[in-house]
């Protein structure tokens, strides 16, 4: 079934932004510069859009986009491969296939700790993510707990340990089913 214009444009705007950040990250580590990083984005979103279509709604939008990525890294390094910066297309390509193996991991990663964060109590979750945000300042936040600011850091130490347990828990368990 054929989608709608606007289905289609919602469809790839929701999938493009979700995987951006990654997508970014993926091809930032193949390049030298941000602003060739920039560069190579613009150009995978510009295929990404209109390859869209061919793309398996079904699929892993992230594995298709990091395809894509890789062979506009590839590109960019043939034709700027004079520069003293820019790595061989073989070391490029043995960096690609491991940062694919790690993006899997580290979302597995991001899955397990987002499941342990929401067992946490409401109350909890919000000091932990009031303690992250760069508007708010440490002293603020552990007045607002009722702790001293060192009686807050202790407890965000204990919570974070808490968190990487459960998170080494859970996927322990995913990889001995």
């Amino acid at each position: 079934m054929l989608m709608s214009e606007t289905d289609r444009n919602a469809r790839f705007v929701r999938e493009f932004a979700c995987h951006e950040v990654a997508i970014r990250a993926y091809v930032r580590r193949l390049v030298p510069s941000r602003s060739d990083c920039d560069d190579i984005l613009q150009e995978v979103a510009m295929v990404l859009w209109e390859k869209f279509d061919e793309f398996d709604q079904a699929g892993d939008f992230r594995s298709w986009a990091f395809g894509f990525a890789r062979y506009k890294v590839l590109s960019w390094l043939r034709d700027h491969g004079r520069r003293r910066l820019v790595l061989d297309s073989d070391v490029v390509a043995m960096i690609a296939d491991e940062s694919l193996e790690e993006d899997s991991l580290l979302e597995q990663q991001r899955h397990a700790f987002r499941s342990c964060f929401k067992k946490l109590p409401g109350n909890q979750q919000m000091l932990m993510a009031n303690a992250y945000r760069q508007d708010m300042k440490i002293q603020e936040v552990a007045a607002t707990s009722g702790r001293s600011t060192a009686g807050f850091y202790q407890w965000l130490y204990r919570m974070r340990q808490m968190l990487l347990e459960c998170v080494q828990r859970q996927l322990a368990s995913e990889a001995n089913p």
